[in-house]
C-alpha cells in the first residue's frame, strides 16, 4: 500500500482567494549541504521561490545563487531577513548561530523556518521561542520527520487507538564520523556532538507520542573536546511508558524504530527519520502475526510536505503548524538539555555570525 500527502498538506479544491494563490519568496541563511538539499526541494514545490540567499562570505552566498538561480545573494543575515522580497526565512547555520539568526527574522516580522536543534540550549530555545509569540511570526524546527506521510499515518493510527495504549517507543540513529576534530560534528563552540546532531530525532520521535517524559537517564561517552561521541537514553512516564534509545557519531546504527501498543506494534525500516516504509502488526492470533506493509515515495530529498505545509500556514497567517509547534521543540530541548548534563556536556556563548 502506498501512503499520499497527508491531508494538511493536501490542496485545496475550489476556487482559490488571492492569498491562497500568493507566491511564497524564501529566504535561505547559509549555504551548507542541508541548505543545498533543503533549496532543492524548494525548486520542486508549487507556489513557493528562492528570493535571497545570505552567507558570512559573498563568494559563497554567490555560488549558490547562481546554481539555484536565486537573484539575490548577502553576505549577511540583516540584509536578507529586511528584503521585502522574502516572506520566510530558512535558518541552515550551526546550531549555536541559530538563534541570532531567528531572532532577527522575526524582529523584522518574518515567517521562519529554523533547522533542528533549534538552538544548543534550553534556556535559549524558551527564550526565542518566547520572542517569536511576543512577535506574532510564523516559527518552527524544521523536523521534516513530522510530515512525512509514513509518520503522519502511523500518528493518526495511534490516536485512533489501532495498536491500544502505546507502552514503549524505541529509536536509534546514527553513523560512523570520518570528520576531522574541526568540523561542526565535533567542534564544542559549534554545537558538535550526537544528542544536538542526531539525538534530536529520537527525542522528538517519542516526545510525538508519549509527550514530555517525568524522568531522563543518560549514558555516554565523550571525546577529548567535551562532545558527547554516542549516548544511550531511557526515558520513563508516570503512566509506566518508556523509550528508549541510541545515537553514535561513532558507529553505523541502522536507524530503525518501533511503537509497541497494548494490541499491536508499528515498525519503521531504517531510516525512520524520513522513513520510506513502515509495518503495522497486529497482536498475533494462535501465533500467528498479520502484517500490513505501507510504503511511500519521497518527494525530492523528503522535505516538500514540511515546506509545502509551511508555504500554507505562512499564506494563511498562522503562526504554528499543528504537526510541530514550539511548545514540542522546548519539551524536546528540555530532555536534551538534562542528558546533556548528565554527560557532562557543556557549549560556550558563540559570538553570532554573518551580521
Amino acid at each position: 500500500m502506498v501512503v499520499g500527502e497527508c491531508p494538511g498538506a493536501v490542496a485545496k479544491v475550489g476556487v482559490m482567494s488571492d492569498i491562497d494563490e500568493r507566491v511564497i519568496g524564501w529566504g535561505i541563511v547559509a549555504t551548507g549541504d542541508i541548505a543545498h538539499s533543503v533549496a532543492a526541494d524548494l525548486k520542486l514545490l508549487e507556489g513557493s521561490r528562492i528570493a535571497a540567499v545570505s552567507s558570512r562570505v559573498q563568494d559563497r552566498a554567490d555560488t549558490f545563487a547562481r546554481e539555484f538561480g536565486v537573484t539575490t545573494a548577502y553576505s549577511s543575515v540583516r540584509a536578507l531577513v529586511e528584503d521585502d522580497a522574502v516572506d520566510v526565512v530558512y535558518v541552515a547555520t550551526p546550531h549555536p548561530q541559530h538563534a541570532y539568526a531567528v531572532r532577527l527574522a522575526a524582529e523584522a516580522g518574518k515567517a521562519v523556518l529554523c533547522e533542528k536543534v533549534f538552538t544548543h540550549s534550553l534556556a535559549e530555545t524558551e527564550s526565542l521561542a518566547a520572542y517569536a509569540v511576543q512577535q506574532g511570526v510564523f516559527c518552527m524546527e524544521a523536523m521534516w520527520t513530522r510530515f512525512n506521510p509514513l509518520i503522519v499515518k502511523a500518528r493518526q493510527m495511534v490516536a485512533d487507538g489501532v495498536i491500544g495504549d502505546v507502552r514503549m517507543v524505541s529509536a536509534e540513529l546514527g553513523f560512523a564520523s570520518t570528520h576531522g576534530p574541526d568540523h561542526r560534528l565535533w567542534n564544542r563552540p559549534l554545537g558538535g556532538g550526537a544528542l544536538l546532531d542526531v539525538g534530536v530525532y529520537t527525542v522528538g520521535f517519542a516526545q510525538m507520542l508519549l509527550g514530555a517524559p517525568a524522568e531522563v537517564a543518560a549514558v555516554g561517552t565523550l571525546t577529548d573536546q567535551g562532545v558527547d561521541a554516542e549516548a544511550g537514553l531511557l526515558l520513563s512516564w508516570p503512566g509506566g511508558q518508556r523509550a528508549h534509545m541510541d545515537v553514535s557519531l561513532r558507529s553505523p546504527l541502522a536507524g530503525a524504530a518501533s511503537i509497541v501498543g497494548t494490541t499491536g506494534r508499528i515498525e519503521f525500516a531504517p531510516r525512520f527519520h524520513h522513513p520510506g516504509r513502515m509495518t503495522y502488526v497486529r497482536t498475533p492470533e494462535r501465533g500467528v502475526e498479520h502484517p500490513e506493509v505501507f510504503q511511500h515515495l519521497s518527494e525530492g530529498h523528503g522535505y516538500v510536505p514540511m515546506l509545502r505545509a509551511v508555504a500554507q500556514a505562512v499564506r494563511e497567517g498562522r503562526t504554528e503548524c499543528p504537526e510541530m509547534p514550539l511548545a514540542d521543540t522546548v519539551e524536546v530541548m528540555r530532555v536534551l538539555d538534562d542528558a546533556l548534563g548528565q554527560l557532562g556536556v557543556e557549549y560556550p556563548d558563540v559570538a553570532p555570525a554573518g551580521a
